[in-house]
């Protein structure tokens, strides 16, 4: 099958790769010449633009979009709608907001184009591992495309499939971000608990490595920290900082409307916004409520 890649970053450059490896056609545009260069080095065709991208590819097209969430989106989809034909098919593969992605398929099915969201989790390892897909959209559409989702995924019937019409898929994902966000916070506090418990002198790697057989908190994640703990055990030289791409905060402000409780993703969240703050004025107020109240020490700042 015949495929565009829009955007060769490093996601979208292995996910190309797969497909090619699957015997699949993929044609690929960046913006960034160096990105193309690299993904010309990984027997990827290359196209020097969007509209020499689309003039390789023979209607109906199928071109998949791998690139940030927001305006990027919908530029790309600006400067692309000239140039599709009806029957042609745009897939969504970044992290849009669903709400966004309903607006989206919703405009481009008046130009007769098919709008498919698809959720995409497998990070840097889905080139070897596979990579898991939710996708939302017409449902011919996903059976008709379903040799390029087959060979994305980890096994051709299983790990993908389509979860409803537009926005389930990137809804399905957002929530999949949200409890991501929650299960790396907790194993992130257990070590942290282990570490500062300096009398033992666990060896984190080594307790790591215990759970991820037979345990009942084994996981891939789990399988990612060891790898961590591992090569770096003191976490030399990484920042305290942890960004957030979005989607945490979206399944947080999506329970709100929907009145679903949701305590543990929602704090995850707000520990990585807490991370950001190397002079919180919140704590230096608390310490001085403490002294003020009850006479209890401040600690001065250097």
């Amino acid at each position: 099958m015949e495929l565009g890649m829009v955007g060769l970053g490093r996601m979208g450059a292995n996910m190309a790769e797969r497909l090619v490896g699957h015997g699949h056609h993929v044609v690929g545009f960046d913006p960034g010449e160096r990105a193309r260069d690299a993904a010309s080095s990984r027997r990827i065709v290359t196209a020097p633009s969007l509209v020499e991208l689309v003039a390789q590819l023979l209607p109906q097209r199928v071109l998949w979009l791998m690139v940030p969430a927001g305006e990027a989106v919908d530029s790309t989809l600006a400067e692309l709608l000239p140039l599709l034909s009806e029957g042609d098919v745009l897939i969504d593969g970044g992290n849009s907001n669903y709400k966004d992605t309903m607006r989206r398929a919703a405009m481009l099915a008046g130009h007769g184009i098919h709008y498919l969201d698809c959720g995409t989790s497998g990070g840097i390892w889905g080139l070897k591992e596979g990579y898991s897909l939710m996708i939302g959209g017409d449902e011919a559409v996903v059976e008709r495309l379903r040799p390029l989702f087959a060979a994305l995924a980890p096994d051709p019937d299983s790990g993908w499939g389509r979860v409803g019409p537009s926005g389930a898929g990137h809804f399905t994902k957002m929530v999949h971000n949200g409890i991501e966000y929650g299960m790396m916070q907790a194993y992130a506090e257990g070590f942290a608990i282990m570490q500062r418990k300096s009398e033992f002198a666990l060896d984190l790697h080594q307790v790591a490595q215990i759970w991820r057989h037979g345990s009942v908190v084994r996981s891939w994640l789990l399988d990612i920290t060891a790898n961590a703990i591992e090569h770096n055990p003191r976490l030399e030289g990484v920042a305290p900082f942890v960004a957030d791409s979005g989607e945490g905060r979206w399944t947080v402000a999506e329970a709100i409307d929907l009145d679903v409780s949701a305590p543990v993703i929602t704090l995850s969240l707000l520990e990585r916004l807490r991370s950001r703050e190397s002079d919180s004025y919140a704590d230096k107020l608390l310490a001085a409520m403490r002294n003020e109240f009850g006479g209890h020490a401040v600690k001065r700042s250097e």
